[in-house]
């Protein structure tokens, strides 16, 4: 029943970041209004809550996968790790990110899209096509699954300080340097290490906490890393080093996890459950949703307004339906561009 519970919340909270990433990447006040001040009251509510709130789920993301990667972890089990991976996230990357550039590339070329698109012409030959493949070019979204692929390759260094408590320590110290001072790393962003590394690290040494029933002290506990997160963030909006506003985004979701008890989560629906779909195929659902509409009606603040707040409504509509049908006539494809994932 535990182990029931904890996948339920797991999915709960997959499921909450999906809508904000949604709503990240819906901003369309500029688009419909223009940069003058009839779309400032929209922009900043949409600000609000596609950045004051949206700002949490990508660590949450990082954090996540983290757990669920190191949770039960040692040496034996890394090659498993990576095959189960390696289907889960590496294929369904590339193909992705293959089908995002022959999206666009098609619809750089019809007339009425070639604008909606606003890429020009986009190239179709193989170099533009590997490069849109490796590096997701025209899948901007896919940044974090790149960022976590090469967090996964690197779980033998990870590892290496993780799996005792006191060179985690010293890992998440030197990590926390790094992002405090802005270093600049080769290929991965620092914050996004240090999300990866504390949640690995609560999966290797704090899994009881991490995973208890509810109680005073979690609740406390977890109210107390919010109230902190929460310091950062007004400390940085007042002109403090960016590294505040990451630790405000490390501990805020480690928080609210603590807060919510588990036994009271009712279980997730069936729609709930395809966010890895609804994560890859919203990005160019929200951006052809909004750009149509700006067309159609240009400079009406009511049209912004509900298309930004029911974007999350219409794309997990458009990512069940579509979804659905894969299921039934394209099973072979559904399971690719998913990793498998139930």
């Amino acid at each position: 029943m535990e182990e029931k519970q904890f996948r339920n919340k797991i999915r709960w909270f997959t499921f909450l970041f999906s809508i904000l990433v949604v709503w990240v990447h819906a901003f369309n006040a500029e688009l419909f209004l223009g940069k003058g001040p009839q779309a400032a009251g929209l922009k900043r509510v949409q600000n609000w809550i596609g950045i004051g709130l949206g700002q949490f789920a990508v660590p949450g993301f990082f954090m996540i996968s983290a757990y669920l990667f190191y949770r039960g972890f040692a040496w034996e089990k890394l090659g498993r790790k990576w095959k189960s991976r390696f289907r889960s996230l590496v294929i369904p990357y590339l193909l992705w990110n293959g089908i995002y550039y022959l999206g666009y590339v098609t619809a750089s070329r019809v007339d009425g899209l070639t604008d909606i698109v606003g890429k020009g012409k986009i190239p179709l030959n193989w170099e533009t096509a590997l490069d849109a493949v490796l590096h997701y070019r025209y899948n901007a979204v896919f940044w974090y699954l790149c960022q976590l692929i090469w967090l996964i390759m690197l779980t033998p260094l990870i590892y290496s300080f993780l799996k005792r408590k006191w060179t985690a320590l010293i890992w998440l110290l030197a990590v926390s340097a790094c992002v405090w001072v802005q270093a600049d790393l080769p290929v991965i962003n620092e914050d996004s290490v240090l999300y990866y590394s504390a949640a690995g690290a609560a999966a290797l040494h704090f899994s009881e906490k991490a995973e208890g029933a509810g109680s005073p002290a979690a609740f406390l506990t977890g109210a107390a890393m919010t109230a902190a997160g929460l310091i950062c963030y007004v400390l940085f909006r007042g002109g403090g080093r960016v590294g505040l506003l990451v630790f405000c985004r490390l501990l805020v979701p480690l928080g609210v996890w603590q807060m919510v008890d588990k036994r009271i989560l009712p279980e997730v629906r069936p729609w709930m459950k395809d966010t890895f779909f609804l994560y890859a195929a919203h990005f160019a659902f929200v951006r052809l949703v909004n750009k149509t509409g700006a067309v159609l009606l240009p400079g009406n603040r009511t049209a912004a307004a509900a298309l930004y707040f029911f974007m999350p409504g219409l794309s997990l509509v458009f990512s069940r339906g579509v979804g659905e049908l894969m299921r039934r006539w394209m099973p072979p494809v559904w399971r690719a561009l998913t990793g498998g994932r139930s």
